[in-house]
Formats: C-alpha cells, sequence, structure tokens
C-alpha cells in the first residue's frame, strides 16, 4: 500500500508513518518544510518515505504525487492550542482546514490512477461542548467558532465522494500520548502542583495516541468503513476524574485546582476546549468491531508514563 500524508511530522502523523512504514508500506510525506521532515524520517531509517514539498494553500506540482497512492490522510491544520485566538489566528485556523482540504480534494481529482479512500481528521469540536450532553456520530453540528471550523472543513472533505473515492471522517478528541497535551499537563504535578482546570465538572473526551492511529489504519484498509467515526474512547471521564488519575499514575497529588482565569488569560478564546469540554461516545466505531487497546484512562496513562 502507498500512503500520501499531510501532517505527517507531528503528533499523530509522525507515529502513523512509522507504523505504515514499519510494516512494509510506502509513504508519500507532504511537508512545507522538506529539511525538517528529513531529520524526522532519515533516509537510512524509513528507505520506504518520500518526502515532497507541498504548498497546503496552493494548487503546485506537488498535486500530481498523488497519483498512484492507494489512500490519503490529510492530518494538516493549523494548531488550536498554540496561542490566544485573535481574529488572525481563527482566520489562519480556518483557512489551514477550509483551503487545505480543497487542495486535497482537487489533487485527488487530477490523479490517475485515483486512491481509493480519504482519511480526513475533523474534530469534536464539531458537537459544541455541554456538562449534561452526551454525543454520537448522529448528534447534530453545536455553535461556536470550533464547530463552525469542522462543519466547514467536514464540507470541503465530502466533496471527494463525488469522484467515486471512499471517505472517512474521524472526530478526534483529546489525544493521549508522550508530547501532545500529556506534555502541557505533566510540569504542575511534577512540581506537586497539580490538580483539576477549571469546575473540574467538565468532560474530557479522549482517545490514546496509539489506538488513534489504529484507527487511522483500519479506516484505510476496510472498505467497509464509510463515513463518519468519534474517535475518542468509549470511557470519557470529567476532568476532575482525569485529574486524579494522572496524579495517581505519577504518583502526585492532584488537589490544587487551575482556575478558569488563569486559562483564559493565556489561551483566550482557545480556552473554551478545556475549560467546557464535551462528552463523545464512539457509537459507530464501536459497532464497526474496532478493538481499543487502551478503552480506559488510567490504562493508558500508566503505558505512556510508565513503559
Amino acid at each position: 500500500m502507498k500512503v500520501a500524508i499531510t501532517g505527517a511530522t507531528g503528533f499523530v502523523g509522525s507515529r502513523l508513518v512509522e507504523r505504515l512504514h514499519a510494516e512494509g508500506n510506502r509513504v508519500l510525506v507532504l511537508t512545507r518544510n522538506p529539511e525538517r521532515a528529513r531529520k524526522v524520517f532519515p533516509s537510512n531509517n524509513f528507505p520506504n518515505v518520500e518526502i515532497v514539498a507541498y504548498t497546503p494553500r496552493e494548487s503546485g506540482e506537488w498535486q500530481k504525487s498523488i497519483s498512484g497512492c492507494d489512500g490519503v490522510v490529510n492530518l494538516a491544520g493549523e494548531s488550536l492550542a498554540e496561542g490566544r485566538w485573535t481574529p488572525e489566528r481563527k482566520e489562519a485556523i480556518m483557512d489551514s482546514r477550509k483551503i487545505g482540504t480543497q487542495k486535497i480534494v482537487e489533487a485527488i481529482s487530477q490523479a490517475n490512477p485515483k486512491p481509493t479512500v480519504l482519511v480526513n481528521p475533523s474534530a469534536i469540536g464539531y458537537y459544541g461542548t455541554s456538562e449534561t450532553a452526551t454525543f454520537d456520530e448522529t448528534s447534530p453540528a453545536g455553535d461556536g467558532f470550533l464547530a463552525s471550523v469542522c462543519k466547514t472543513w467536514e464540507t470541503e472533505a465530502q466533496k471527494v465522494k463525488a469522484l467515486g473515492v471512499r471517505l472517512v471522517i474521524l472526530r478526534v478528541g483529546i489525544v493521549l500520548g508522550m508530547g501532545g497535551a500529556i506534555a502541557k499537563m505533566l510540569p504542575p504535578f511534577k512540581l506537586f502542583a497539580g490538580g483539576p482546570i477549571g469546575s473540574g465538572r467538565q468532560w474530557f473526551s479522549w482517545i490514546d495516541r496509539e489506538d488513534l492511529v489504529n484507527l487511522i489504519l483500519s479506516s484505510l484498509r476496510r472498505p467497509d468503513l464509510e463515513g463518519v467515526f468519534n474517535a475518542t474512547a468509549p470511557n470519557p471521564v470529567r476532568m476532575a476524574e482525569f485529574s486524579h488519575t494522572l496524579g495517581q499514575v505519577l504518583k502526585r497529588p492532584s488537589w490544587l485546582p487551575v482556575p478558569g482565569f488563569a486559562l483564559e488569560v493565556l489561551l483566550g478564546d482557545a480556552a473554551v476546549v478545556v475549560l467546557e469540554g464535551q462528552q463523545v461516545l464512539p457509537k459507530r466505531t464501536l459497532q464497526s468491531g474496532f478493538e481499543y487497546q487502551y478503552p480506559k484512562l488510567k490504562l493508558a496513562l500508566q503505558n505512556i508514563l510508565t513503559s
């Protein structure tokens, strides 16, 4: 199998490339920074990885490289958590997903032969936030900036179906692994100053990075998987439970709460992702027969932090 991946040097993408390569597949890395990609995937260790410079918001020669690929995984997008959501940042977040996906679909339309599948992650921000509601793949879109981004993102991806290409949209929760969200939460716990963020009552819908990569691999390989699947563990927790479990695994106290206003000072509107949350269940994902390696939070954290 030959798979083209955008966002391949990121937290999820780099692990996906490692897994695909280890299984003997060929991987096409579409990257804005080929030099960095070569450091992440040196040719002596990754002989089956081809690195192609691409411009995610512009058509170009890079689009020709999609021809002959069996599948495409579109992981690229401006980070939600890096800094305050200024008007400029919001525009960058939206455009990176809207225009970036448009250009991927455009490349697939020109490919000969075409890939058979596009795996296009979205986010659980699609559903909006709530302390009381439960969401699954049949739930309607919510309100707010994140929901608007996700709806626009998914709308652009849906256009690939007119080309006869199978589409899998994964609405991804907070991804746990060594790095990512965990890396930002560890320092206060290690200083014995960890605790729940905000009220502690908000839901924390998460997924272990290995399970997310496995779900992407299943989406590439299984022709029966099509449509929207929630990429979250089947056991979401409230923030207070998450902090308590993290403290248990680290053998550190978890009683000192981080006030919501402190997070809002740092992140502005972006704080809504952590302060409000949502309870998202992977109903279709479980119905598809997908098996989680890490369905429970403590098991996932123990694997990440003590293995």
